[in-house]
């Protein structure tokens, strides 16, 4: 079995308070993984551990096999793993093409020479409309990322971690604040990412989680509850009882 990204007993205490209880999380190469579990189960903290915001009190954080509890989070970008943010962090007042180009050019090291005309980076043009296309924005490239809908403005985020070349992409609440009519042509851009690009994603859309997801692993007080397909989750007594509801059948 090949593991895009894991920890093994990972722990993170505030004070007395123990937010991340001893996670043991396997998440498999290629794969669209869902966290899920109430507020304040810990999702957050959790992904912040993995992305290298938070050190952990203990356990690890492994990244296509290697240790990387200790990495910088810049290091751990280089490494292959990126995220998005519940809120989003956009360039609001350049165009989508203009954000995705400098991101492009911040990874191949020419950030600071982005004052040059846009027409002396055609390898990150190139790359950026490429992505645009991925996530089916051409049709706003040349719109001010502020002047767009909130659903197209989560998908630019995710352009930007993309521009990164990932190959483990964290996405944290997605679909938060996004209309229901704009949160489907989301997903459907997210599932649509090819499997070289393991996705680990936190949401509180259950519709969205069970058509999405081909492994959900279930946070409950800082502890995982369980794991499985969205089958096995739906129909799991325990995660009824402390989340889903009788009323969900996946």
């Amino acid at each position: 079995m090949t593991y895009a990204l894991q920890t093994q007993n990972l722990i993170k205490k505030f004070g007395g308070f123990c937010a991340t209880n001893n996670v043991t999380l396997n998440v498999k190469a290629g794969a669209r993984h869902a966290l899920i579990g109430p507020n304040g189960a810990g999702k957050t903290t959790l992904i912040n551990l993995l992305t290298g915001f938070l050190e952990p009190t203990s356990g690890q954080v492994i990244l296509k096999g290697q240790d990387v509890t200790h990495l910088a989070q810049h290091q751990r970008v280089k490494q292959g793993l990126a995220r998005t943010f519940q809120i989003n962090r956009l360039f609001a007042d350049l165009t989508v093409l203009e954000s995705v180009v400098l991101a492009v050019n911040e990874r191949l090291g020419l950030g600071a020479r982005f004052w040059k005309p846009v027409g002396a980076h055609q390898q990150a043009i190139d790359e950026a409309l490429q992505l645009l296309n991925t996530l089916h924005l051409n049709d706003v490239r040349n719109e001010t990322t502020r002047n767009l809908a909130y659903g197209k403005q989560r998908l630019i985020e995710i352009a930007l971690a993309l521009a990164a070349k990932p190959q483990v992409l964290l996405l944290d609440e997605p679909a938060a604040g996004v209309p229901t009519s704009e949160s489907r042509e989301l997903f459907a851009s997210i599932a649509a990412l090819p499997r070289d690009v393991t996705i680990l994603l936190i949401e509180h859309d259950m519709d969205l989680v069970f058509r999405f997801a081909d492994q959900i692993s279930v946070l409950v007080n800082g502890g995982l509850l369980t794991q499985g397909t969205p089958e096995q989750i739906a129909n799991d007594p325990k995660v009824k009882e402390v989340y889903l509801g009788e009323t969900v059948h996946g």
